[in-house]
């Protein structure tokens, strides 16, 4: 059961919004061919959502997507406003394998000072967007990382508990009871609507596993939207979906290529795992930044290029 204690809006979880996104639009992607709804979605993708970035050559990622290689997916999650172009508050390579039937997400802390590619100079690599856009973003990710990437996703924050109600709710097996965002959780399977789900992945200290107990939660509620997404039960709310992905996703793919990744890497969300990259706080000219220390960025670097080759 999950009551409500009081009115409330719990900050979204970012970098889950901008992965099960991505990962449902795959889905989407795949199972529109087989559905009079494949116009539909087609012009939505390639009239809304695509946005291309002169720094990724897409016909090498096409290459590698036929060919069933590991690919770098960078998850870009922005706050914008009125008036405010906004940061990249949430910045997440995902890395699909396909051969192995995994998926890697590694998060970059948005406090990171890095050189940002394009200006010459060191500052937040969250900033890299608002200088310019998805395009520096990329660049400078790259750049920092030593990879390349393959494909980007840039996501609006306004709607993940959209997203969760466009496919109906998602059921999870919950293992302790706790109250986070004025709900009240118990044990056992819940189901969970928007602004529930976002409340689920939120608790962290109360939970004594502390962030791996919260990724857990995190990747239920993904595996929760995504098995939604993929059952057939939700072809009738797929214009409900594209409508929320619509106002929120801009992408350098096209339909034919998300409907690609989907026949290729469908599997690859069998297995999740996740890395949040650490560095050390600190202060210049009275401005706080994360010191990314090179083994940390060696270490990310190896976790990314290798990942598929064991």
């Amino acid at each position: 059961m999950v009551t409500r204690q009081e009115k409330h809006k719990p900050k979204r979880k970012k970098w889950l919004w901008i992965t099960l996104s991505v990962l449902l639009v795959l889905i989407i992607g795949g199972c529109a061919y087989a559905y009079s709804i494949y116009q539909n979605v087609k012009s939505t993708v390639d009239n809304e959502l695509h946005k291309p970035v002169e720094g990724i050559d897409v016909n090498v990622s096409k290459k590698k997507v036929e060919d069933k290689e590991p690919i770098n997916i960078l998850l870009l999650g922005v706050d914008e406003r009125q008036h405010d172009k906004g940061r990249s508050d949430t910045m997440i390579v995902m890395t699909l394998d396909p051969d192995n039937n995994q998926m890697q997400l590694v998060s970059i802390p948005r406090d990171t000072r890095t050189m940002i590619v394009g200006k010459g100079f060191q500052d937040k690599i969250n900033h890299a967007y608002a200088f310019g856009g998805s395009e520096m973003s990329v660049a400078t990710v790259e750049n920092f990382l030593d990879i390349d990437l393959d494909y980007y996703v840039r996501m609006n924050m306004e709607g993940l508990a959209q997203l969760v109600n466009s496919v109906g709710g998602i059921t999870v097996n919950n293992d302790q009871q706790f109250s986070q965002g004025g709900y009240t959780f118990d044990t056992g399977q819940l189901q969970l609507n928007g602004d529930q789900a976002l409340a689920y992945v939120r608790m962290r200290k109360g939970d004594p596993q502390g962030d791996i107990g919260r990724n857990q939660r995190q990747r239920q509620v993904i595996e929760g939207v995504i098995d939604k997404g993929a059952g057939l039960n939700v072809v009738g709310q797929i214009d409900n979906i594209m409508n929320v992905l619509g106002d929120n996703m801009v992408t350098n793919m096209q339909f034919e290529d998300m409907r690609n990744l989907a026949m290729n890497y469908r599997s690859a969300r069998k297995n999740i795992s996740t890395y949040q990259m650490v560095g050390n706080g600190t202060r210049i000219d009275d401005i706080y930044y994360m010191i990314m220390p090179e083994e940390e960025v060696a270490k990310a670097h190896k976790m990314i290029t290798e990942f598929g080759s064991k």
